[in-house]
């Protein structure tokens, strides 16, 4: 079925208002932005924002959790791949990301990052970043457990090493947005792979 017109035109409305603040945090930054940069971004009039958002604080928690939304909807596996190959798979989406028709994977990854660091004086910021992260850190879990239980892993505490590939993916995303060391990912990857995920394997 197909979506109602009202719904859909406000479905687009909201991305239209999303992708103009990417590109206003994109040049003004988080901490200076205001509602009319995000407005000077589209071609609706200003007052289209208010209409749908109480604010910038209301706007802006939708903002990231838009982001988040995008960020999770990269991540695709194949259910019926093996547990290795899932969990690369999902390392890789995680580590590098998609490709999207306007602004990269990193310049999102940026504006994902300048919200994460100005969490700590958000309490609703928080719970959505909590949110994701837990299911990212899960999604890992899942694959790990299923590996344990085919054989295919060692027995280990799958939530502790699901916790620690998920603290490693941020740290290099982190390194290379806020430090411009460009290779963290590939570095990491390749760390991951002789420490992590070679002591994993049984048979190997």
């Amino acid at each position: 079925m197909s979506e109602p017109q009202g719904e859909a035109a406000s479905t687009d409305t909201r991305e239209v208002i999303m992708e103009a603040t990417f590109r206003a945090i994109s040049e003004h930054g988080y901490k200076d932005l205001r509602m009319r940069d995000i407005g000077e971004e589209m071609d609706m009039t200003r007052q289209v924002i208010h209409y749908h958002f109480d604010g910038k604080y209301d706007l802006m928690a939708s903002f990231l959790e838009y982001v988040i939304e995008q960020y999770e909807g990269s991540v695709t596996v194949d259910s019926e791949a093996n547990p290795k190959a899932q969990l690369d798979a999902r390392i890789d989406q995680c580590l590098f990301g998609p490709e999207f028709d306007e602004f990269t994977h990193w310049d999102r990854m940026k504006v994902y990052h300048e919200l994460f660091a100005h969490a700590r004086n958000d309490e609703r910021h928080r719970e959505i970043f909590n949110d994701h992260y837990t299911r990212l850190r899960e999604s890992i879990v899942e694959v790990i457990e299923e590996g344990i239980e085919q054989g295919v892993f060692r027995d280990v505490d799958a939530a502790q090493m699901g916790q620690l590939l998920t603290d490693v993916i941020h740290a290099a995303r982190e390194r290379r947005i806020s430090l411009g060391d460009d290779d963290a990912p590939e570095d990491a990857r390749r760390a991951i792979d002789e420490f992590v995920l070679d002591s994993l394997y049984a048979n190997d």
